[in-house]
């Protein structure tokens, strides 16, 4: 590749002081996921994780127990990396330029609806980073879900060609955290329940992913069939509670009258669903591959969603419309514990297209990584 050498290629990841988990964010398991293709790669030599954020690697332990290469500093992989994939941390834009002069090549990855979540920042006066650097990127990948209201905007602002890459995941994390007595019980649905429990687990962060629609999708099957809801768990919600016109909003909910509706702070999904939850009604809008969807389809669990990304997966309503989507869980709680081999295919055959590690999604990025060097 580089002088007919195999490269050196180093993915951002953000450390922070404190504790850490890498259930916090998708971006997190992305960066496990994209080192794990880059090590796949036949053109690649070496995959590092670089240190990014004011965090220290060493003190980092329980955070990196599951990384799948080794972190270096910023001032080693200036020295040490042809490639540079940054991530979860934001590179400085002199350290970049610097890279770039030694011949080295910066991709911007982005996998947030980041035109929605910079224009909330600069409209709301949000706390952010920089929203747009002068880095100099030889690249900007994204995923599909973000083409329609990022591509452009990323082609504009980061003034490098724009590529929709495949979007990563693996049940390994998943897995891992189980086995290490994460949870209690397997990560799987347990057929025959009189009454679901139902879980939200938008985390309310940015108007791509809030519980509303979830909500509100879910007190309309309940207002048609008042025996089908054991409890609807509303997660990462404990800090909205005390907001007034979110209580407003939830005290109009006839599943928070009759008081089968409860607030709760965030947690890993292995720690929810089979525990607490038997399916999970899903809301997003322009942010349409979420792990926690690929995660509830590992499981077998009743995914009710509006993703036109996950193939047949799950049971969709449209778009922003409560009703179909009270329609399609009620079709749930009746068809799925009568088709879940059946659905439990269709998960697997889709999930395997996800796979770090399948020689498609490894062509894909190799490729893009060769047309640096042309």
């Amino acid at each position: 590749m580089k002088n007919g050498k195999r490269l050196k290629v180093g993915v951002t990841i953000y450390l922070r002081d404190g504790a850490q988990s890498i259930w916090e964010n998708g971006i997190f398991q992305n960066c496990f996921f994209m080192v794990m293709l880059l090590k796949r790669s036949p053109v690649v030599d070496e995959v590092f994780l670089v240190k990014g954020g004011d965090g220290r690697i060493e003190a980092a332990g329980d955070f990196l127990a599951l990384a799948p290469a080794p972190v270096i500093d910023m001032e080693t992989a200036q020295q040490k990396l042809d490639v540079v994939i940054e991530l979860s941390a934001q590179l400085d834009a002199n350290w970049a330029r610097a890279f770039r002069e030694r011949g080295g090549h910066v991709i911007g990855m982005r996998v947030a609806n980041d035109y929605v979540i910079d224009i909330e920042r600069m409209m709301f006066n949000l706390p952010h980073g920089t929203l747009i650097s002068e880095t100099p990127y030889s690249a900007a990948w994204t995923l599909p879900a973000f083409e329609a209201t990022c591509a452009d905007y990323y082609a504009a602002t980061m003034r490098a060609p724009v590529r929709a890459m495949p979007h990563l995941w693996s049940p390994v994390l998943l897995e891992r955290a189980i086995s290490a007595g994460g949870a209690e019980g397997r990560f799987e649905y347990q057929p025959g329940r009189r009454r679901w429990r139902l879980a939200i687990l938008e985390p309310n962060i940015c108007m791509v992913k809030t519980s509303h629609i979830p909500m509100l999708a879910a007190d309309v099957a309940h207002r048609q069939d008042p025996d089908m809801i054991e409890v609807l768990r509303v997660f990462n919600t404990f800090h909205m509670k005390e907001d007034g016109v979110f209580f407003g909003f939830a005290r109009s909910l006839d599943l928070v009258r009759h008081g089968i509706a409860s607030f709760e702070p965030r947690l890993p999904v292995y720690q929810i669903m089979g525990q607490q939850a038997d399916a999970i009604i899903a809301h997003h809008w322009e942010n349409g591959q979420n792990y926690v969807y690929y995660e509830a389809l590992y499981g077998g669990f009743p995914l009710i969603h509006n993703s036109s990304f996950i193939g047949y997966c799950g049971y969709r309503y449209a778009d922003f419309d409560c009703g179909d989507g009270a329609l399609a869980l009620r079709r749930a709680f009746t068809e799925h514990d009568a088709q879940l081999a059946s659905y439990r295919d269709t998960a697997r055959d889709f999930l395997a297209t996800l796979d770090p590690e399948s020689p498609a999604n490894v062509e894909c990025y190799t490729a893009e990584i060769e047309a640096l060097y042309r």
